[in-house]
Parts: C-alpha cells; structure tokens; sequence
C-alpha cells in the first residue's frame, strides 16, 4: 500500500510562516505529480499548488508569491513554505500525489490525512 503522511501544521499570527511537509511511503514505483489543497469551513477544496516531478509549479492566485512547493524526490516529499500568512489561509491542508505502485503501471491519486493550519489575526 502507500500512504501520505503530512506534517508541520499549527497556529501562526498573520504575518508569520510554516512549511509543510508530506511524505509518501510504500510500494511506490514513480511519483508523477505531487500538490497541496485545503478546505476551510463553509468553502469549497481550492487546490493551493502543484508541482510535476520535473518540477514544473502552479499556484492559486491567492498564494502567488507568498507560498513556494518544492519537493524532493530521493526522499518522496513534497513541501509547501508558506510566508506572510494571513487568516484567510486558515484551513485544513491536504497534500496529494499521483503515484503508480510497484507492478502496476497506471498510477492513482493518493491523499494524506490534512493538517489543520490556523492563522490569527
């Protein structure tokens, strides 16, 4: 099987920063595209950012030059850095990734468990 395991949510005055992580595990062959989403309460899942495994990124408008994704492949990880954190950003984020498992060679969208991101005012 493979899992998603997200870290580094928390509480932050607006202004401060985070960085997320999430690391992906198991029988894992490739790892195509990894991103982040966040569902805050009474809103629809907006995705956050997207990162292809060359590297390539994309972002929501409303993160645009506040929140950078990075990833690292040897260690199957992606980040999201977030600065200048305003509470608006307060949600509940989640990474996924297109991952193909070993012996099969379609791969599927996999989603980690969220971690809860609360930025004050």
């Amino acid at each position: 099987q493979v899992q998603l395991v997200e870290s580094g949510g928390g509480v932050v005055r607006a202004g401060g920063s985070l960085r997320l992580s999430c690391a992906a595990s198991g029988m894992i062959f490739s790892i195509n595209a990894m991103g982040w989403y966040r569902l805050a309460p009474g809103k629809q899942r907006e995705l956050v950012a997207v990162i292809t495994n060359g590297g390539t990124t994309n972002y929501a408008d409303s993160v645009k030059g506040r929140f950078t994704i990075s990833r690292d492949n040897a260690k199957n990880t992606v980040y999201l850095q977030m600065l200048s954190l305003k509470p608006e950003d307060t949600a509940v984020y989640y990474c996924n990734a297109d991952i193909t498992r070993r012996g099969y060679i379609i791969g599927q969208i996999y989603w980690g468990q969220g971690t809860q991101v609360t930025v004050s005012s």
